[in-house]
């Protein structure tokens, strides 16, 4: 964890840059932002049902973090495939394929995106949301567990991924978006799927911290239309101080729903939080759990990481 955090920490102190200003918070202004629309792009972890269920406990509430931030703003937001504008899509890779669980038919967050401007058009007061990376993570993390690359491959990989994300943003800078979130991955290294080894502990970090270095680092001159939202952060308090956040347990997966196909990337016969109820946990006050399987969280941890996003897109715009 140590690389993690002195990398962060020195990413943090050079805040001149306006993006990295942006992360850090600007006083107590009252936001001006009321957006039009919110459009979101990415994988599973803001995924609001395209297939009919989200990656938590699917218990009818607001339980994505996406959602919770389009509530904040009373603005509308659903899948795309009900006639939303939520393209974000479980398994989906920045620009990679197969997705992580080998399926060659998920669009792409690059993809989504060129569905999306194909059809659509920028509005001057739409939010963007990209949320990526964890997918990305996953397939280069089951790649090393399974022994088919090196902890130094996956970091390669996944910085690369970083950049590859970077360059979407962009696109939609480019394209006249005015106010665009960017969000990578947490510290899978820390998650509950992190935590069965320690080699596979210490190269989900490394690489989950780099993805975020290298996608800061390309973006840095665009801080005016661009905020960067730190789950990386915001998921390391929660796990290090649950009760701060109204948790018992950072690290237990609350749901049972074992699938035994590939599940959410990290093995068969794994649990998968998109078969999981509220009748399929091991208490019924699954909220009081910050993960619902090894990598998504449940609704609570979806609302407390979207309750801070909500807190920093006002703090920025």
């Amino acid at each position: 964890m140590s690389r993690n955090w002195s990398r962060r920490a020195m990413l943090l102190a050079a805040c001149a840059a306006s993006l990295l200003l942006a992360a850090c918070g600007s006083g107590t202004i009252e936001s001006q932002l009321a957006p039009t629309r919110i459009v979101v792009f990415g994988d599973a972890f803001a995924d609001l049902g395209q297939s009919g269920s989200r990656y938590t406990v699917n218990d009818a509430t607001a339980n994505n973090w996406t959602e919770k931030v389009a509530l904040d703003f009373g603005v509308p937001l659903t899948a795309a495939s009900r006639g939303g504008k939520s393209y974000a899509t479980a398994h989906a890779r920045v620009v990679a394929k197969p997705d992580d669980v080998g399926n060659n038919a998920t669009p792409t967050v690059k993809e989504q995106i060129d569905r999306f401007m194909a059809s659509d058009a920028i509005g001057a007061n739409d939010l963007y949301i990209l949320n990526a990376g964890t997918s990305d993570l996953i397939a280069e993390g089951a790649r090393f567990a399974a022994g088919g690359q090196t902890a130094d491959q996956l970091v390669a990989n996944s910085r690369q991924a970083g950049r590859d994300l970077a360059t979407q943003v962009r696109r939609l800078v480019n394209a006249g978006a005015k106010f665009v979130v960017v969000v990578g991955p947490y510290n899978l290294g820390r998650s509950p799927w992190g935590q069965t080894g320690s080699a596979l502990a210490s190269a989900l970090e490394n690489g989950s911290g780099r993805f975020n270095d290298d996608m800061l680092i390309a973006l840095v001159d665009l801080g005016d239309r661009v905020l960067y939202v730190d789950a990386a952060l915001q998921f390391n308090l929660m796990i290090s101080n649950p009760t701060g956040y109204e948790m018992t347990d950072a690290l237990k997966p609350v749901c049972t729903s074992v699938d035994p196909g590939p599940g959410i990337g990290i093995g068969a016969g794994q649990v998968n939080s998109a078969r999981c109820t509220p009748t399929t946990v091991i208490d019924p006050v699954y909220n009081n759990y910050l993960f619902a399987d090894k990598v998504y969280p449940t609704p609570r941890g979806h609302f407390k990481f979207g309750e801070y996003a909500s807190g920093r897109i006002r703090a920025r715009w």
